[in-house]
């Protein structure tokens, strides 16, 4: 998996002009970041007394943002494996109307499967939100300064994976399906983008 790398092998390969990973995976990566962090507000909350009432929620909330970075860090390998395909569509030759329907055929499926990653990092990125609103109001407040990184790092990977998303429906054919895929992505975006602002606006007013 990329992220078993070292961090610096991760970003030299990002770097690369090789076209994986990308700004999906980035942004995959980006969310586990963001849930990372979480957990560590989580870690630095149990086990102290002035949070004992809230104690077992916090422990529901780390297990919850466990799975979510290991969604996330399998969804940054998953998106380069759904560009693969995609890669191949538009290399196929397109000579005769025959090869031309098959491309179309193979391009508006290839199409389809790279946004539907993106979306599915988008989903993900987007169950982390609901988890630091909590965070915020009742996790360790020496550690409120890390929730506010975190909902950064998390409305950056939701926005970025967006691109991805939008990037590929704008060229499918079946503009039903597309327009679905890109409804969906909006709403969670405007969602998103409202608890990042109530979130990161609660941060603020606790350590300034």
């Amino acid at each position: 998996m990329m992220l078993e790398q070292k961090a610096t092998d991760f970003l030299n390969v990002l770097s690369s002009k090789e076209p994986t990973p990308g700004g999906g995976g980035a942004s995959a990566a980006v969310g586990a970041f963001a849930a990372a962090l979480g957990m560590m507000v989580t870690n630095l909350t149990v086990g102290k007394k002035k949070y004992a009432d809230v104690e077992e929620e916090i422990i529901g909330i780390r297990s919850q943002l466990e799975e979510l970075k290991e969604r996330l860090i399998f969804l940054t390998d998953k998106d380069a494996e759904a560009f693969e395909p995609l890669a191949k569509a538009y290399s196929m030759p397109k000579g005769t109307p025959e090869e031309i329907e098959r491309k179309e055929e193979v391009m508006e499926s290839a199409l389809y499967e790279a946004s539907m990653v993106p979306l599915e990092i988008v989903r993900t990125v987007f169950e982390v939100f609901g988890l630091l609103k909590v965070l915020e109001k009742k996790g360790s407040r020496l550690a409120v300064s890390d929730v506010g990184v975190a909902v950064l790092f998390a409305r950056a990977a939701l926005e970025g994976a967006s691109l991805n998303i939008y990037i590929n429906t704008k060229l499918m054919k079946n503009r039903e399906r597309a327009e679905k895929l890109n409804r969906e992505s909006d709403d969670l975006i405007a969602q998103g983008r409202k608890l990042q602002e109530e979130i990161y606006a609660g941060v603020l007013d606790k350590i300034r």
